[in-house]
């Protein structure tokens, strides 16, 4: 790694991840990015060496730089998220490396959904299979902005054109489709080192920039006044000293948007308005303040705020709702039927639900929607309509991706079921939310 400190601190911050069908090679893309742009310690990399030589493999196996877990290592398996940091002159990187099994499914959408861009590994004497396009759909399900094809394996199909263009082709109709806004396409071959850090002089017909080129140089300035400001209450800090026995702050991640001083505020669901009177930081008092910062605000009004209210501007347009609409991913092993009694956690907030209703769930072949499918199963990604003891303050997931996701928890041990998306996910029309109807749903 080169670079000082201080350049390093001036570089903007990439979130990304990897997802690609058993045996596409993307620990070996993940193991020869972090090895070729130098991004390995001496001592990791002697570990990787004697780790593939007791394999019996005839060079260094760069996968077993993300393989992390015993059963990954002896399986030749990807199974859980592995998360790595790296960095370049030009940029930092946070890499979420998730499996490709379809059991696994589940752990792309832990991974990706908080990532800036995703590449996805197609295998080039494969082409596009159900799990590409089940993976295209999680990036496209989750708003990642970003979408990489690496169309890996290049060596093996004799680094022909034609095979990737027509790959390359397939694709991305598909993900277009889906609504993923920026696809980039790019041959390599990661066992052979090939247009991942260092272009390759064999697919001279290959123009565009390699796979870390790409990473280092994509767009992901943003601008967090551009987003809807929204502050979910973690904590309520009532200090017991004589000094401070009027204080009341309320402490939090800010979501999205920007925060200041002087602005005027609702606290949803309630309703309440107030104004900010001071926004504490690290320990300093702060005029602004912007998401993803931790803070506590104080306002100018002493309101019956606790954990779980959402604190928006006053002008947010915000109208909590009960009956929901939304976009999900099912996780877990046990089906999701309708009458399901459930927990859902919004932010800080989590209250108890009911699955209304599951219209529909999506064919990953050609699209379609298959109606009334009675139950989602591990992986399944459909449309559910969810009732709710208690309003929310939720935003569409296409306004906003903290405020705009929620989770659907079994009350009885706990377990994360299902990852929903408030809304329509896919850009398609929405469908609008069942009349709400108090009668029959007893929580």
């Amino acid at each position: 790694m080169t670079g000082t400190i201080a350049e390093l601190s001036d570089t903007s911050l990439l979130r990304f991840a990897t997802a690609g069908s058993v045996d596409d090679g993307k620990s070996t893309l993940v193991g020869r990015l972090l090895h070729d742009s130098k991004s390995v310690l001496s001592d990791q990399l002697e570990a990787v060496e004697l780790a593939s030589r007791s394999r019996g493999a005839e060079s260094v196996d760069l996968a077993l730089l993300t393989d992390g877990l015993r059963a990954e290592r002896e399986q030749g398996i990807t199974i859980d998220v592995a998360y790595r940091y790296f960095a370049t002159t030009r940029r930092r990187f946070i890499l979420a490396d998730t499996p490709g099994h379809v059991q696994y499914t589940r752990n792309m959408v832990t991974g990706a959904s908080t990532a800036e861009l995703a590449i996805i590994l197609v295998d080039a004497r494969n082409g596009v299979v159900e799990q590409t396009r089940r993976h295209a759909a999680v990036a496209a399900l989750l708003r990642v902005p970003h979408v990489v094809l690496a169309v890996n394996k290049m060596d093996l199909v004799g680094y022909a054109e034609t095979v990737f263009a027509q790959i390359a082709e397939e694709f991305t109709a598909y993900a277009a489709s889906l609504g993923v806004p920026e696809i980039t396409a790019i041959p390599i071959s990661a066992l052979a080192g090939d247009n991942v850090v260092t272009a390759s002089a064999i697919m001279d017909w290959y123009g565009g920039p390699t796979v870390l080129e790409h990473l280092e140089t994509v767009a992901v300035t943003h601008d967090p006044a551009e987003d809807l400001a929204r502050f979910p209450v973690q904590y309520v800090i009532r200090p017991q000293t004589p000094e401070y026995h009027d204080y009341r702050g309320y402490a939090g991640q800010i979501a999205s948007g920007v925060l200041h001083v002087g602005q005027r505020v609702t606290v949803l669901p309630a309703g309440l308005t107030s104004t900010i009177a001071r926004i504490d930081a690290l320990g300093h008092s702060v005029k602004t303040a912007w998401a993803p910062q931790s803070v506590t605000i104080t306002l100018t009004d002493d309101l019956d705020i606790s954990r779980g209210d959402l604190i928006a501007p006053d002008d947010a347009g915000i109208t909590p709702v009960q009956d929901i609409t939304a976009t999900v991913c099912h996780l877990h092993d046990r089906p999701l039927q309708p009458g399901a009694r459930v927990l859902l956690k919004h932010t800080t907030r989590t209250v108890k639900a009911i699955v209304k209703d599951i219209p529909s769930r999506l064919t990953l072949d050609d699209l379609s929607q298959h109606p009334n499918p009675g139950q989602l199963v591990a992986n399944d990604i459909g449309r559910i309509r969810v009732r709710t003891a208690e309003p929310l303050g939720l935003d569409a997931y296409a306004d906003s991706r903290g405020t705009g996701s929620f989770l659907l928890i079994d009350p009885a041990d706990g377990a994360t079921l299902t990852a929903c998306m408030a809304g329509n996910a896919f850009a398609e029309a929405a469908a609008k939310t069942a009349p709400a109807d108090d009668e029959g749903w007893d929580f």
